[in-house]
Parts: structure tokens; C-alpha cells; sequence
């Protein structure tokens, strides 16, 4: 049924209830014949009409318009509300039960625009407890409705995101190029910037380093042009991913440098959690000597992860990335900690965080002669790595891999693992 359908049911329903005619409702303001077009669907009554009907009928105009009480609407955007709250504060579970509950309330089914609303915010909570293929689920099934420009721009967007999480590299790169080539004829957005950002990350990502070097002119010229804080951090941000790829290491740390600054002042709580996380771990790899403070920095970037919207994967990473800091400056038992916890934070196997902690594991039980031990964490190595396919992020871990394996002894493990890192880079 259409929307003129549905408004013109309830008014015949209504008026049934209050045993008015239709020449009863009309009178004297419209004609009996134009409340029976109304009521057929055949007629969609003007807002001034719509109010004017409400009042004859002693109802909300909410209803007529939406099929629920001004109640029920308000008990709605309130529930909607919480959840968002919720995701806001880093409840994720919280956060993805509202999102799910008021998804079951039948109210909302004719609330076309609160739940696709719902819908995201419930794909966004999944994606954040780490439910990457859930997540993936909602945003397809939300895609195929007929959705406002923005909302599609930031649906692309997200799940761009997630496919490249997934490390499923392919889809992430066919959803941002598909809705960026159907809005070219569009100026540059604060939106538009973000998803081609998401979109640089994944040719990142997949080993597309000249397209991305391209890309990402393009892309800083266009916030420039902008001048806006999204677009600036957007663009800034992923520049700094592609100079970092393609070994500019300071020019990626200036970039990384101008978006966080901007980030500051004006980004989501969670959005400044991660990206200084991400800064401080290309800070940690390209200046080591500089530890002690990136470690003292990504101590409170703990508790700071855990006060936020942050995901289990996000959580895992910046564990990790203390846990290096800790070893780098020579307090293992607490590297040990955090690379375990990082480790335990992501799924169970098939992803280079496990991978990367295990790793690290195997550097710290190696130092201090626990060489046993060492063997086992690397030599699990390939357990996390085998599921994933080969992309440049799993390049650099297998190569990492084999050259702790050479180390321990491991020869045969060594040259499998050298292998599967040039079978990643297509040698």
C-alpha cells in the first residue's frame, strides 16, 4: 500500500470509530466526494487538510500520518535516542540490544525514515562488538531500500569499512567506486570526502599503492577547496596512510600530525580515540627511540578506548600496539599482558592482530630464554594467518613471522612463511 493509501485507512477507520459519515466529516469545510477520494487513496490531503481532519476526528495528526500515537512516536524517538547514547559511551552491547529491541517494536514498521535510522545505528553497534559479518548483513539488506542521498553516501561509507575489515578487499573497493561514479556529477561533500577516504584505505589495503598516491592528491585538494574539519581529517588522515605504505614515513607523519590537531577540536570522542591510537603506532615503528613517551601515551589511550565506541578489534589493536611500546622499553611481563589481552580481543584466528601478538609473544619468551615458549607463539602464527588471504597487510606479518622463525631455528617454517609473504605480493 502507498503512504496516501495507508493515511486514507486510518482516516476511514477513525471515522467509522467516532460513527461520523463521510458528509459528516466533511461538513462544512470540504465535499463528502473529497474525503471519499482521501479515504480511497485516490486523493493525498494537503497538511492543512490533514491537521483540519485530525481535530474533526479527535486523534494525533501523528497517527493519521504515521499510523502511531503522538505518544508512541514520542516513546520511539526517546528509545532511539538511548541507543544512540548508548553507542555514543562505548556500551556497545547496551547500545546494540536498544537498537534491536526497538526494531521489534511493530510501531516503527510504517516509521519508514526512524527505522532505516535503527537499522544503521543497529549495524554500527554490530560493527563496533566486532560482528563483522552481521554488520555486513543489515547494511546490504538496508541498501536495497530506497534511501536519502546522504544516508546512502554514509551507508557506502560504513560498509566500505567493514568489507576492508573483513579484509574482504574486492567488495570494499566496488562499493566506494560504485557510489562515487553514480555522484560524480556532484561537488565535493564533507561525505563524499569521507567515503573516498574509505575508499584510499582499501586501495591501501590491497596493495594499489599509484592509484592511492593519486587518489590521495586529489582528495587533499578537494578538503582544501572544502576547508571543513571532516573533510580536512578525512583526507589528512588517509594521505598519511598511503606516505606511511609507500615509505614517506615523516611526510606520513605530518599529515597523521594535521589531522589529529583538527581532530582535537572538533571529532567524536571515539573518532579522537582511535586516530590517536593509529598516530602513536606509526610514531612507535618510525621513531622507536621516542618509546617511552608513545608508551606512557597509549596507557591512557587504554582507558580512553574503553570509555568510547570503540570496537573489540580497535581494542585489540591498541593493546597490542602497548604491548610493543612495553617491550621496546624493556617491561615484559607487562608486554606479555597486553599482547595477550589484544590477542584474546579479536576473533580466533583469521586476523593479524592475533597474529601480531603472537609474534610479539615470541620476541618477549625469546628474550628473556624462554626459547620453548617463543617457538610455540610464533609457530601459531601461521594458525592466524592461513584463513587470510594474500593482501599486503598479511604480506608484512608472514614476512615478520619468518624472520622470528630463522631466529628461533625454525627453518622449515621460515621458508613456508617466506613464501606465503611473496605470494601475498603476487612474487
Amino acid at each position: 500500500m502507498t503512504t496516501s493509501d495507508l493515511v486514507g485507512l486510518r482516516i476511514k477507520t477513525v471515522r467509522r470509530q467516532r460513527g461520523l459519515s463521510q458528509a459528516q466529516l466533511a461538513h462544512p469545510e470540504l465535499s463528502d466526494s473529497y474525503v471519499s477520494l482521501i479515504e480511497s487513496g485516490k486523493r493525498t490531503p494537503t497538511p492543512a487538510v490533514l491537521e483540519l481532519l485530525a481535530q474533526k476526528l479527535d486523534c494525533s495528526l501523528s497517527y493519521l500520518i504515521n499510523g502511531v500515537t503522538a505518544e508512541q512516536m514520542e516513546d520511539i524517538e526517546l528509545a532511539l535516542g538511548y541507543a544512540r547514547l548508548a553507542l555514543e559511551n562505548g556500551e556497545v552491547t547496551e547500545a546494540r540490544n536498544r537498537f534491536a529491541e526497538l526494531l521489534a517494536n511493530a510501531n516503527l514498521t510504517g516509521l519508514t525514515a526512524l527505522r532505516q535510522e535503527t537499522q544503521f545505528g543497529l549495524a554500527l553497534a554490530t560493527e563496533a562488538a566486532g560482528d563483522l559479518a552481521e554488520a555486513t548483513a543489515i547494511l546490504l539488506k538496508l541498501r536495497e531500500e530506497e534511501l536519502p542521498l546522504e544516508r546512502r553516501i554514509e551507508l557506502a561509507m560504513v560498509l566500505c569499512r567493514v568489507y576492508r575489515e573483513s579484509q574482504r578487499l574486492s567488495e570494499a573497493v566496488e562499493v566506494g567506486e560504485r557510489m562515487l561514479t553514480s555522484n560524480a556529477r556532484l561537488s565535493w561533500s564533507d561525505s563524499l570526502v569521507e567515503l573516498a577516504a574509505t575508499l584510499l584505505a582499501a586501495y591501501v589495503e590491497r596493495g594499489d599503492l599509484l592509484r592511492a598516491r593519486q587518489f590521495a592528491a586529489e582528495l587533499l585538494n578537494a578538503a582544501d577547496a572544502l576547508g571543513t574539519p571532516r573533510s580536512i581529517v578525512a583526507a589528512n588522515w588517509n594521505a598519511s596512510a598511503v606516505a606511511y605504505a609507500t615509505g614517506h614515513i615523516e611526510e606520513s607523519l605530518s599529515f597523521a600530525e594535521r589531522a589529529l590537531a583538527v581532530q582535537l577540536e572538533n571529532g567524536h570522542p571515539r573518532n579522537v580515540a582511535r586516530m590517536r591510537v593509529a598516530y602513536l603506532r606509526k610514531r612507535l615503528k618510525a621513531r622507536p627511540a621516542e618509546a617511552e613517551s608513545v608508551r606512557d601515551a597509549l596507557r591512557a589511550a587504554v582507558t580512553e578506548f574503553e570509555q568510547t565506541s570503540t570496537s573489540t578489534i580497535d581494542r585489540g589493536y591498541v593493546h597490542v600496539d602497548l604491548a610493543l611500546a612495553e617491550y621496546l622499553t624493556g617491561d615484559y611481563d607487562l608486554a606479555v599482558k597486553h599482547a595477550t589481552l589484544g590477542r584474546d580481543l579479536v576473533p580466533k584466528f583469521g586476523h593479524a592482530v592475533g597474529a601480531e601478538a603472537n609474534l610479539l609473544l615470541g620476541k618477549v619468551y625469546n628474550a628473556v630464554g624462554r626459547s620453548e615458549e617463543a617457538a610455540g607463539h610464533v609457530a601459531s602464527v601461521r594458525q592466524w594467518l592461513t584463513p587470510l588471504p594474500d593482501i599486503r597487510r598479511s604480506a608484512a606479518t608472514w614476512y615478520a613471522a619468518a624472520e622470528s622463525m630463522e631466529e628461533l631455528g625454525d627453518s622449515d617454517g621460515a621458508v613456508e612463511s617466506y613464501q606465503r609473504a611473496l605470494a601475498c605480493v603476487g612474487l
